[in-house]
């Protein structure tokens, strides 16, 4: 039975064979796995193509256990935390770090000199009732990008793009990051969108940080920066400014697309703390499943509380859930 390989297949399969970064290596045999038609035909294909990933994986990883070979750090990879995962991405001294720093329990180095973040860390936020985490990553520029950052934002659930707002070339230097991510065909976009039909494009919803607003007095850079990125959202902060880092806070979460629901007891009040996370559009079943599968299929009916509703109104499995709604389950 014949492959039927799609064209975009064949090229992507040249940049794997002269590709030399074993990290990029991985993410290529990834794609180009998943690209593959599923059928008898494509079988040997599938199995040598897995057997390479598993490969890359072991010599990134540093080697098995069992051989005693040393344990490498991963740095392409940051298993997610809370509610969602925001990468921070930008320009040389665009403030990353100060941000990590004043939203999170995070303790990255901030310096006033470049590149002195060289590795993605990691930070939990605290928005209201729940915990988000912010990855703070490695500069991008001309001069440097680490090959793993192509990973961080692919997996991430949002990205936020820092723009330091006292940089004369501001433009310049974001043009070279929208660029750099292109080139690894990651495109940002201002709204979550349907993956294109070409599967080595991967679509990211993006929100613009407008960071160090004080130094933009006149608002030229701000207004330059929204006509370079029409529909984008965009937050002014500043690290002197607790009310911009909440204004960011609530827009990060609101970016997520994702909505917190409570439970309660049968005749007791609720308890405000530790919500099921479920996407917009959640219903009644999804958060039964949430909690445990078997609990979702003896579901019967839940009565509900929320903003527009009547308290404790009945509904059915189905019913489409909004942020900060509380359920009390009967089954």
């Amino acid at each position: 039975m014949p492959a039927n390989l799609p064209p975009q297949y064949y090229e992507l399969e040249r940049e794997f064979k002269s590709e030399r970064d074993p990290r990029e290596k991985l993410r290529l045999a990834q794609e180009l796995l998943r690209m593959m038609p599923k059928h008898k035909g494509t079988d040997k294909l599938q199995a040598d193509m897995k057997a390479k990933i598993s490969k890359y994986r072991k010599e990134l990883e540093g080697g098995s256990k069992s051989s005693g070979a040393k344990q490498a750090k991963s740095v392409d990879h940051v298993e997610k935390e809370g509610a969602g995962q925001i990468v921070l991405i930008g320009p040389p001294n665009s403030g990353k770090s100060s941000l990590l720093d004043s939203l999170t329990n995070a303790q990255p180095l901030v310096a006033d000199y470049p590149y002195s973040t060289r590795e993605p860390l990691p930070g939990m936020m605290t928005f209201e009732t729940v915990q988000l985490q912010l990855v703070d990553t490695p500069p991008i520029s001309d001069d440097l990008y680490e090959n793993y950052m192509s990973n961080l934002v692919r997996n991430a659930d949002l990205v936020l793009l820092v723009c330091d707002l006292s940089d004369e070339n501001l433009l310049g230097h974001l043009e070279v990051v929208i660029r750099l991510l292109e080139e690894k065909r990651i495109i940002l976009k201002a709204e979550f969108e349907d993956q294109p039909e070409d599967p080595r494009l991967m679509i990211k919803k993006t929100i613009l940080c407008a960071h160090k607003t004080h130094d933009d007095e006149s608002g030229e850079r701000k207004q330059r920066l929204a006509e370079r990125f029409p529909g984008f959202e965009m937050v002014e902060t500043s690290i002197i400014d607790d009310e911009s880092l909440e204004k960011l806070k609530r827009a990060l979460f609101d970016g997520l697309s994702i909505i917190r629901v409570y439970t309660k007891h049968v005749g007791k009040e609720p308890e405000l703390i530790n919500p099921v996370i479920l996407p917009i559009g959640g219903t009644v079943e999804d958060a039964a499943i949430d909690i445990h599968k078997d609990f979702g299929k003896k579901l019967k009916f839940a009565k509900i509380w929320g903003e527009g509703k009547f308290d404790g109104q009945r509904v059915n499995r189905d019913y489409e859930l909004t942020d900060c709604d509380i359920i009390e389950f009967h089954i």
